[in-house]
């Protein structure tokens, strides 16, 4: 007895945790946890969609890498026992500065998609923005989200599709579009192009095979409907049709002749907020504000459009000192860790965004893993703001940052 009592004095037991999920999540200490997690549960080629860039992807890992451009300057013996990271952002209050962005196909990584990630954005009361390109329709988020939701939307081709789907937006109350403007052609996916990936994806020997040695994802994918764009096949003004007929008409609906005049059209048609994504530089971010967008993402979509493209985190500051806080601005591309988003925030960002952080969640352990990696920001977030001495994003500035050259 007295050996166990003097164990039980220095240690403690931990509680089995009730699910294999849980289980795996426990281990989980940052974002590329569930990045390790999701490559080991999706096929080869479903990770690699969700995972890859643009040709030789530099700018994928610029975004990421780009952050360690810049180190802290934390200030000590400051008050931190209460930390504040709620802002506002185009009216609605939020608990963290933290919107999650639009990304297309969601289903693919897990049946609920769309449904999933709304609903955690929902719990956690941020911002979700629905893809126009996803695998769950504008009505079907409604009905599972109460909280905000955004609506993105590229310039197709087809103004009666894009006005339909406006009104459906409307009508089922999103709080506002994000206009992506960086799509005049598609990006080449390279790692899509060696796995032969397309979307939606082909059932030939080597997709059944991958499928077959990761069988939880491939009962998951066979058990429930099959995947489509679902806002495009729900739309009034499209012939019902296959989800290949689908990836056909979208394709040819991409207009290389966007220009700034066609936001005008889209004032015309919605009569809330305008996000402009796909800024990626002080021009044209000077343009957008003349245009009276009511704000802006600086975005290289991920690196998945032009490789080569400039880091996001490079550019928040020039555009921040350009506008002089006419507009406010997202910082979307490369967030892995809480303190990305505080540097960001530091170099004159309102918000940050995030796509992969979240899909890696979904694809490591479906609704439970988008919810950890909300998580995992959030206190990372917390952290950082104690270790350099700020209570509130407020008091967030430049001087908190340094820049560092990388030899």
């Amino acid at each position: 007895m007295g050996l166990i009592h003097t164990v039980r004095s220095v240690a403690r037991f931990s509680s089995p945790a009730m699910s294999r999920t849980s289980r795996r999540l426990s281990r989980v200490a940052n974002i590329d946890d569930l990045r390790t997690l999701a490559k080991r549960r999706l096929p080869g080629g479903i990770f690699d969609y969700i995972d890859g860039g643009a040709e030789d992807e530099q700018t994928l890992r610029a975004n990421s890498d780009s952050f360690q451009n810049w180190t802290f300057v934390p200030r000590v013996l400051r008050d931190v026992s209460l930390i504040d990271t709620s802002t506002t952002f185009l009216g609605q209050s939020l608990p963290l500065p933290l919107m999650l962005s639009p990304t297309g196909f969601s289903r693919i990584a897990d049946s609920q998609g769309e449904l999933s990630v709304a609903r955690v954005a929902a719990e956690h009361h941020l911002p979700y923005c629905l893809s126009t390109l996803s695998t769950r329709s504008i009505e079907e988020v409604a009905a599972v989200s109460q909280g905000p939701k955004w609506f993105q939307v590229y310039v197709w081709r087809d103004k009666h599709m894009l006005r339909d789907m406006l009104q459906r937006a409307a009508d089922y109350r999103y709080d506002a579009i994000m206009l992506t403007v960086d799509t005049a052609v598609l990006g080449k996916r390279e790692r899509d192009v060696r796995r032969g990936f397309t979307l939606p994806p082909t059932l030939g020997v080597r997709t059944i095979l991958d499928g077959l040695t990761h069988p939880r994802w491939l009962l998951d994918f066979l058990t429930h409907e099959s995947i489509t764009f679902s806002n495009v096949a729900q739309s009034s003004s499209f012939p019902k049709g296959t989800a290949v007929t689908l990836s056909d008409f979208i394709s040819e609906q991409f207009d290389p002749g966007l220009s700034w005049s066609d936001i005008q059209w889209f004032r015309d048609n919605w009569s809330g907020p305008i996000i402009l994504k796909g800024i990626q530089s002080v021009a044209d971010a000077k343009i957008a504000t003349d245009n009276g967008v009511d704000a802006i993402a600086v975005s290289n979509h991920g690196g998945r459009q032009l490789d080569g493209s400039p880091a996001t985190i490079s550019l928040i500051a020039p555009i921040a000192d350009a506008l002089g806080g006419t507009t406010p601005i997202i910082c979307d591309g490369g967030i892995r860790r809480g303190s990305d988003i505080v540097k960001a925030l530091a170099l004159g960002a309102d918000i940050c965004s995030i796509g992969r952080p979240y899909l890696y969640g979904l694809g490591a352990a479906k609704q439970e893993g988008v919810h950890k990696a909300i998580e995992i920001l959030h206190s990372e977030l917390i952290r950082t703001m104690s270790l350099i001495g700020v209570s509130s994003l407020s008091h967030i500035d430049s001087s908190y940052v340094h820049h560092v050259s990388q030899t």
